[in-house]
């Protein structure tokens, strides 16, 4: 699953991505996946002028998922339940959110984020 930033830089800045995170991206077996936190996130960033785009998110993010074959998690109750009940290592509830919605996905986390690392999900980077 791809942390929100990852997301981003993957589309727009993959020198940003670390050696390991490219690797996996590249992988002929990895399977990506974006959650709906992610969209949501970018929405709410660009709509708030906090994040430039190319385009609005909804043309954005759908292109991009189309030419990255990337799968959608969708948001779902228990994803919301989960992330309360997880230690407050994080005060981001984006990644809260997308810490639960890996461990319900079973998947690891691409991010950067050291924070998020501290959760019990696999994470990558």
């Amino acid at each position: 699953m791809l942390d929100t930033c990852t997301f981003v830089w993957l589309c727009a800045s993959p020198d940003k991505l670390s050696a390991t995170a490219t690797e996996f991206i590249d992988a002929p077996d990895t399977r990506l996946l974006l959650s709906e936190v992610s969209v949501l996130e970018i929405s709410l960033k660009w709509s708030a002028g906090k994040l430039g785009l190319p385009e609005p998110p909804r043309r954005w993010v759908e292109s991009q998922v189309a030419a990255w074959s990337l799968e959608c998690r969708a948001l779902g109750r228990e994803d919301i339940y989960r992330a309360s009940e997880l230690p407050q290592h994080h005060r981001d509830p984006f990644d809260r959110l997308l810490v639960a919605a890996a461990l319900r996905a079973n998947a690891i986390i691409l991010t950067p984020d050291d924070a998020v690392h501290r959760y019990p999900v696999s994470c990558r980077w």
